[in-house]
């Protein structure tokens, strides 16, 4: 595969090794505990293998929280004990690292499946407190589509709407950090919180199908606007631009780098600079990039927004596929504090052949470069301001 070049990604004996096991555990139910084993340390998504520092700060954001700590408190009091053990973690547990988007996985926490009408309810409020309508809703028809693809292929045991599972990292606080995480089938949120700060990447949308046209769930669509946007940007440029975003031409293969177990992946920045791009392009790229941003609640996106564009000149758009209206493609979007990866894929669970994108079957991932998935450099600052304060009661 000639185009993945331009995108290496170092992989160590520690990397190589995670991959082993990441493989084992889609197979095997009982491989969870050698995973939690074998993870190497976290750095996060470089460039080079080195962390650039100083892009995060513990901070006042201005945009409260307390509608997600309210959420979070109310979910965890009407589970059950048993049920409450299951799902709580603390801040800082591997937990956060072990999610996986494929559907044949052994997740933690409990299962909206398993979940009374009055527990599922306070569910989806801690999703709805973090969430803006449109990422809720996102959300939602995810899982929506995830049941009709167990409709359509008679498998519920594989998949289904309510196979999605919720964790609780750490004790809902108004000061002291936590957060969630949702883990399921083409679904997979990490919410991390401190004070009114919120992280919430890794995240990873997509479906297969991307529409139902049938059954209970027919007129469910997911996934449009990150394409179509995507393909807007592409098609807005000039040709010399385009030749600078263009990796290769033609989609032949899968291609994300920073998916589930990828925590360290190392990718080189390819693609055509936004610094590069006219006014109206980049209001483009912007737009874009909010797609995904906008997921997360009103407040905290702004916030988001604002920070990438304080680093909107040093962002690269990469391209792999064809630039017509019904092209297959990949898109990758890179900056310090910044990565999204969208990309059509061949077919699993639905006919056609394997090996061919289709846009029937979509990925996307965000994560925070640099060290600051799940928060954690954050929450490493936030150790290191009360390393002496037993009044925060922290290991170390």
């Amino acid at each position: 595969m000639p185009f993945v070049r331009p995108f290496r990604m170092v992989i160590g004996a520690a990397a190589a090794g995670l991959l082993l096991t990441f493989a084992l555990r889609a197979a095997d139910a009982r491989a969870g505990a050698r995973v939690q084993q074998q993870l190497e340390a976290f750095t996060g998504v470089t460039t080079n293998g080195q962390v650039v520092g100083g892009l995060f700060t513990v901070r006042a954001s201005g945009v409260s929280t307390e509608p997600v700590v309210t959420a979070g408190r109310a979910f965890l009091a009407v589970l059950t004990p048993e049920q409450r053990a299951r799902t709580s973690f603390d801040v800082d547990a591997d937990e956060w690292r072990l999610w996986n988007n494929v559907h044949r996985y052994r997740r933690q926490g409990v299962s909206f499946l398993e979940l009374s009408e009055s527990q599922r309810t306070a569910a989806w409020g801690l999703l709805q407190s973090s969430l803006s309508a449109r990422g809720f809703d996102r959300t939602r028809n995810i899982m929506r589509l995830n049941g009709h693809l167990a409709d359509v292929l008679n498998r519920p045991a594989e998949y289904g709407e309510y196979l999605y599972n919720l964790t609780v990292m750490g004790a809902p606080s108004p000061t002291e950090p936590w957060g969630w995480q949702l883990d399921g089938h083409h679904l997979i949120i990490n919410y991390f919180v401190l004070g009114d700060q919120v992280v919430m990447t890794p995240t990873f949308m997509g479906s297969e199908p991307v529409s139902a046209d049938s059954g209970r769930f027919a007129g469910i669509t997911v996934m449009q606007e990150e394409q179509d946007r995507g393909l807007a940007l592409m098609q807005s440029l000039n040709e010399g631009q385009r030749q600078r975003a263009l990796i290769a031409s033609d989609k032949t293969a899968n291609v994300p780098l920073a998916h589930a177990f990828r925590d360290n992946a190392v990718i080189e920045t390819a693609g055509l600079r936004a610094s590069e791009l006219d006014a109206q392009q980049r209001a483009l790229l912007l737009a874009l990039i909010e797609e995904y941003v906008g997921n997360m609640a009103t407040g905290h996106a702004r916030v988001r927004m604002d920070e990438v564009s304080r680093h909107i000149d040093d962002t690269h758009f990469a391209w792999i596929g064809g630039v017509s209206d019904d092209a297959v493609f990949y898109y990758r979007i890179q900056s310090p504090v910044l990565l999204i990866e969208f990309d059509h894929q061949s077919p699993v669970a639905l006919d056609g052949p394997r090996g061919v994108p289709t846009r029937r079957h979509v990925h996307s991932v965000v994560r925070t470069p640099n060290g600051n998935d799940y928060g954690k450099d954050l929450l490493r600052q936030h150790y290191e301001l009360h390393r002496d304060d037993p009044a925060h009661g922290h290991r170390h």
